[in-house]
């Protein structure tokens, strides 16, 4: 079976794309995308969403492996609808996570459902 290889994109790129559910609704953008130094992963994307032109926006931690690229249309799509993003842990622009944080990473990957990258599978 053959493999297809990767396709790349630069964190850069990605900074600022619209993230979007499968219905089409607007759950913000792309703020950063968080890297795991010790071992090359993606640790998480960090989402805006709500407030306007960028004031009182609230920042999400979401897993990866939460969210789909779609390079046709330079979007980022979500599973989630508006109301998982309102109710979901979140933090302030200006008092981001300190990390490592065992706790906070687990939060996160539990309220999204997704099995923490770092974990063994059992």
């Amino acid at each position: 079976m053959a493999m297809t290889a990767p396709i790349a994109l630069s964190a850069g790129s990605l900074k600022g794309t619209n993230v979007r559910n499968r219905a089409g609704e607007d759950l913000g953008h792309l703020e950063e995308i968080m890297i795991d130094v010790n071992t090359g992963n993606i640790a998480y994307a960090v989402l805006s969403f709500g407030g306007i032109l960028g004031m009182g926006d609230k920042l999400f931690a979401v897993p990866w492996a939460s969210i789909d690229v779609n390079t046709e249309d330079e979007t980022i799509l979500m599973e989630a609808d508006k109301e998982l993003l309102e109710n979901a842990p979140g933090f302030d622009k200006s008092d981001w996570p300190q990390t490592p944080n065992d706790e906070w990473y687990h939060e996160v990957y539990s309220y999204y459902d997704v099995d923490p990258y770092w974990m063994p599978v059992t």
